[in-house]
């Protein structure tokens, strides 16, 4: 999982960086229709800025909640984990058993 996520990071950084090239390469191409096309992608790289910032706000703060949340209730915390677990590990083997 974290190498999807690391490889996602790269292929948005690397697409930032290809819409930012294409953007000053046509920075003195005269026309209408490039400059309205110039100025929707201005505005699709800064919404997906925005996106980003949020979904890792979003991220920081459901792990700090979490952190929170399983340092006041550590044995609750480790009794959902350990059910979770055994669940998970019955569902597994029963699907392995009917293969």
């Amino acid at each position: 999982m974290g190498k999807n996520r690391h490889s996602y990071k790269n292929d948005i950084s690397t697409l930032a960086e290809d819409a930012r090239a294409l953007m000053a390469a046509t920075a003195d191409v005269a026309g209408e229709r490039v400059e309205e096309a110039r100025e929707r992608l201005a505005a699709a790289l800064e919404s997906a800025k925005e996106m980003a910032d949020s979904l890792r706000d979003k991220a920081v703060n459901g792990a700090k909640a979490t952190d929170e949340a399983v340092r006041e209730h550590p044995y609750k915390s480790l009794a959902i984990g350990i059910g979770a677990g055994l669940i998970a590990g019955f569902l597994a083997g029963r699907q392995t058993s009917r293969k």
